[in-house]
C-alpha cells in the first residue's frame, strides 16, 4: 500500500509539470485530424431553396439575379405569390433569418434531391426532425417558424414543379456549376483546412471530409449546413470559395448551448454600448441579427482572418473590417487585433479558453470594445 501510495503520489506531481501538461495538450491535438479531403458537387435540392430569395422580389437578391427574376416572376400565380410573401413575412421580416441559409440548413438534415422529395418531408417531417436535433443547429424556436411555413413551402414547390423548373435548372443551370466545379478541384486539394481549424478551435470535428456544394442562385451567402458542409455560388473566385470553406468549417467555434461558463462570461459583453449598437443597428438582410449569432460570426470571422493569412489568401485586415458588410463586424477586427497581440495560434489553449481570458482578464470587459477597435485603427 505504501509503494502504492508513493506511486500515485509521484504520477501525481509529475502531472503538474509543465512539461506534462504539454504533453497532455500534445496528446490531443494528435488525436485530431492529419488532412482534409474534398467534395465539390451540384445540387438541384440546394438551389432551389436559395433560388426562393430571388423568387420573393427582395431587391437584395434580385441585383444579382436580374434576368432570372425576369423571366419567373411574370409566371408567378397568385397563390405562389402569396406563399413567397408569407416566407419572407416570417422567415426574414420577422424572425431576422436569411429565407436560403434557414431552409438549406433544415433540408440539408435530409436525403432529398429533387422536388418530389421534399414535398414528401414537408408532408412528414418527422425523420428531419430527428436528424437535425443530433446536430448543434437545433432549437425548439427554429422548429416551429420552420413548422410555420410547410404549407407555403409546398405551394412553392409544387408551383416550381408545374413550370418544369428542375428541367430548367439541369438544362441551363448545371452544365456552368460543372464547368466550374472541374475548375476547382484540384486547387482546393492543395489546402488542408480541417486541420487549421480543429488546432485553433481545440477540439476535433465530425469529419476529415469537406463537401462543397457550387450553387447558382446562392449569392451573396456562403452557407454552413449539417455535417462538414457548406455551400458556395459558382460565380464566386477561387480565392472566396476557399475562404468560405475555412469559414463555414469554423461554424460554431465554440459549444454555448452545453457551455454554462461560456454564456454566463459573454453574458457580460450586452453591458458594452459600442457593441450593441451594430448588433441592434446593421442591415438585417445580411444575417447575424441576434446577440449570440452576432458573437459567433465575428469570431469565426477572426478566426478565418488567422487561417487565410496562413493560406496567402487574405484581405488586409483593416481594410476587410471597415468594408464587409457595411462595416458591422467590429467584435471581429477586436478579437483579431487581441489575437495578434497575444500570440495566439491554438497551441496552448483552445479559442474558446482565449474568449473567456480575454473577456475575464479585462482586457475585452464591457466597455473596452471600443477602445481596443479604434486602437487597431491607429
Amino acid at each position: 500500500m505504501r509503494f502504492i501510495s508513493q506511486l500515485l503520489l509521484v504520477l501525481l506531481i509529475t502531472a503538474a509539470l509543465p512539461g506534462a501538461a504539454v504533453r497532455g495538450v500534445q496528446k490531443q491535438k494528435d488525436e485530431l485530424h492529419a488532412k482534409t479531403d474534398w467534395r465539390i458537387q451540384p445540387s438541384l435540392m440546394l438551389d432551389t431553396v436559395c433560388f426562393l430569395n430571388v423568387l420573393t422580389g427582395d431587391s437584395f437578391y434580385v441585383r444579382y439575379y436580374k434576368e432570372d427574376y425576369a423571366r419567373f416572376e411574370p409566371q408567378l400565380t397568385p397563390q405562389a405569390r402569396a406563399a413567397l410573401a408569407n416566407l419572407k413575412r416570417k422567415i426574414k421580416d420577422e424572425n431576422k433569418n436569411i429565407i436560403s441559409a434557414f431552409l438549406a440548413l433544415y433540408f440539408s438534415a435530409t436525403e432529398d434531391g429533387n422536388l418530389d422529395e421534399m414535398l414528401r418531408t414537408l408532408k412528414d417531417s418527422g425523420r428531419m426532425k430527428k436528424t437535425l436535433k443530433q446536430t448543434d443547429y437545433y432549437s425548439d424556436g427554429g422548429w416551429r417558424l420552420f413548422e410555420s411555413v410547410r404549407e407555403d413551402l409546398q405551394t412553392v414547390f409544387l408551383f416550381l414543379k408545374a413550370i418544369k423548373f428542375p428541367e430548367y435548372w439541369r438544362q441551363n443551370i448545371l452544365p456552368k456549376v460543372q464547368k466550374k466545379i472541374v475548375g476547382i478541384e484540384k486547387e482546393l486539394s492543395g489546402f488542408n483546412v480541417i486541420a487549421e481549424v480543429e488546432q485553433l478551435l481545440g477540439f476535433k470535428l465530425s469529419s476529415n471530409i469537406i463537401t462543397v456544394y457550387l450553387l447558382n442562385y446562392s449569392q451573396p451567402h456562403g452557407i454552413r449546413i449539417t455535417g462538414t458542409r457548406f455551400i458556395a455560388d459558382a460565380a464566386y473566385p477561387f480565392r472566396i470559395v476557399l475562404q468560405n470553406a475555412v469559414h463555414e468549417m469554423l461554424h460554431p467555434p465554440y459549444r454555448l448551448a452545453q457551455d454554462k461558463e461560456l454564456k454566463k462570461t459573454l453574458e457580460l459583453l450586452r453591458k458594452d454600448e459600442f457593441l450593441m449598437d451594430k448588433v441592434e443597428h446593421h442591415n438585417p438582410s445580411f444575417g447575424y441579427n441576434s446577440f449570440e449569432g452576432y458573437l459567433e460570426e465575428n469570431s469565426v470571422r477572426a478566426l478565418d482572418q488567422i487561417i487565410s493569412e496562413r493560406f496567402g489568401i487574405a484581405r488586409d485586415a483593416r481594410t476587410r473590417w471597415r468594408e464587409e458588410d457595411e462595416g458591422m463586424h467590429v467584435f471581429a477586427a477586436v478579437l483579431y487585433s487581441l489575437m495578434k497581440d497575444e500570440k495566439f495560434d491554438g497551441r496552448r489553449e483552445s479559442f474558446r479558453d482565449f474568449l473567456l481570458r480575454m473577456i475575464r482578464s479585462g482586457k475585452l470587459e464591457a466597455g473596452k470594445v471600443r477602445t481596443v477597435y479604434e486602437a487597431f485603427y491607429r
